[in-house]
């Protein structure tokens, strides 16, 4: 079942709820051939409200096995335990639900299509009423007390009652999660599955702009003599829908809405949210992928006419950002590509390297120092005699990792195949001291990404690496940051900037 055909069910049954048709929304929601979390979670709500808890059960088992750190999934199967009287298992979930929380006062589910507050003191109160059916009333009371450094104005009464409950060694309600209230598909997707003719009626016509090499169907193209001087550039490709990009890295996903992708795929956006992962379509999949593992493709003409004399104009285009969690690695070479293909992916762990910018890459559990070293060369453009490599923030004799170093130890710190290491450079003192690289700024860049580097045209500019063949990173009166090297002209060793 295509994504489209999901996205249509999954609003009709929704809609359904909406209505009172339990009944209907239900079958509409079972007949969906690849349920992901959120559906599989709604599921289990009206299964709920229909009383039969195994299939409620089942559901919930569903949507937790798409998504781990789903806390309100854990929530509602505790909560389906404490129906079928399994109390033991009903705390395990609580406290896995209050686990994925992570410390917050609460989680607000609203930007993932559920108008739901799951609040830390809540989990703990539904916790400590396990708790109590098991016997256990320390634990349920020490439980309901630390609930009070989680409450909220809002909740603070029921935390009391439940106090004085079971200081009298007596049983209070539960907290239970409204069932009809459900995750509802993105609006912004949902708007977009009426039929569009993007292209329209197409018609082969002759070019009376001059110099104009184009040869296809391009609709919307004005066709008049006293027309625009530079014609447009053909949206074949923007019509298939969303934006064309490159793919640079590779991207392993880690859930369900997610979708693997390697580099030179051509992928179209079609929606770069806030938080950086960017809604793509990819042979007729759709899913998430970290935005500044793309770079955006440009169509251009055959043949452009010179837009002035000199040194070009600087690009108009939006720096890469760094998404809040990071999968893939930057593939340097077709050995390591091929390498990747030949090795078991479940024998792979996510390296994220600590630098002045954070990077991460892939490499078999219990690889050799001298592997991760050579895979932070690669990555920084920087000899490997040059790098330190250390456990800690701190580099002592202890965390530095050597060719010596018992590697068995360090791999042992990595937690969920993710291990987390710092990375530092020392300069060289063989006779071949590293140089400072200096740049001046053929153009003024201005950004509002505090990852930007800011600067005016004529300003210098030190080298503090490379990020890609486009962009580096450099410091620029007392700031560190990222800029393109479009904007730059190196300066040679004699201290003057080439014409």
């Amino acid at each position: 079942m295509s994504f489209v055909d999901t996205l249509r069910q999954w609003d009709q049954a929704v809609t359904c709820v909406d209505e009172q048709d339990l009944t209907k929304a239900l079958r509409i929601f079972l007949s969906i051939q690849e349920p992901n979390s959120k559906i599989y979670f709604d599921i289990g709500c009206l299964h709920l409200l229909n009383q039969d808890l195994d299939a409620a059960e089942k559901a919930f088992d569903c949507s937790i096995g798409k998504d781990e750190h789903l806390a309100v999934a854990f929530f509602q199967r505790g909560m389906t335990f404490y129906r079928k009287k399994r109390y033991e298992e009903s705390l395990a979930d609580f406290q896995q639900a209050f686990k994925a929380l992570r410390g917050n006062q609460l989680i607000d589910y609203k930007a993932l299509g559920l108008r739901y507050k799951l609040y830390s003191c809540e989990v703990l109160l539904n916790m400590a009423l396990s708790e109590a059916q098991l016997g256990y009333w320390d634990k349920a009371h020490k439980n309901l007390v630390k609930a009070l450094d989680y409450k909220t104005d809002a909740k603070l009464n029921i935390i009391d009652k439940a106090l004085d409950s079971a200081l009298k060694q007596k049983l209070f309600k539960p907290v239970e999660f409204p069932s009809k209230v459900l995750f509802k598909p993105n609006k912004h997707y949902v708007a977009e599955l009426e039929k569009k003719d993007y292209l329209g009626k197409a018609k082969v016509v002759a070019s009376v702009i001059p110099q104009d090499a184009f040869s296809g169907f391009a609709p919307l193209q004005p066709q008049v003599e006293d027309g625009p001087t530079c014609p447009k550039e053909p949206e074949v490709l923007r019509a298939l829908e969303g934006e064309p990009h490159t793919v640079l890295f590779e991207f392993i996903p880690e859930t369900s809405d997610e979708l693997a992708v390697v580099p030179g795929n051509i992928v179209f956006v079609l929606q770069k949210g806030t938080d950086n992962w960017a809604s793509v379509i990819f042979n007729e999949r759709r899913g998430l992928v970290p935005y500044n593992y793309l770079e955006r493709l440009e169509i251009s003409l055959a043949s452009k006419p010179n837009e002035g004399q000199g040194k070009s104009r600087p690009p108009n285009r939006e720096p890469p950002t760094r998404p809040e969690r990071t999968s893939g690695l930057s593939r340097t070479c077709s050995e390591d590509t091929h390498q990747m293909d030949e090795q078991s992916t479940d024998n792979l762990c996510i390296v994220k390297v600590r630098y002045k910018f954070n990077f991460a890459f892939s490499v078999p559990h219990g690889s050799s120092s001298e592997i991760l070293i050579e895979k932070i060369s690669k990555k920084l453009n920087i000899p490997s005699t040059a790098i330190t490599l250390s456990l800690t923030s701190e580099v002592t004799e202890r965390s530095v990792i050597t060719p010596s170093t018992e590697m068995e130890s360090v791999w042992r710190r990595a937690s969920g195949r993710h291990i987390t290491l710092w990375c530092s450079i020392k300069e060289q003192t063989d006779g071949n001291p590293q140089r400072e690289v200096h740049f001046v700024a053929l153009h003024s860049y201005e950004s509002s990404n505090p990852e930007d580097l800011n600067f005016n045209q004529g300003d210098k500019i030190t080298l503090l690496s490379r990020v890609n063949q486009d962009w580096m990173e450099g410091k620029c009166r007392g700031n560190t940051g990222i800029f393109p090297a479009s904007f730059v002209e190196e300066v040679p060793v004699n201290g003057q900037s080439s014409e």
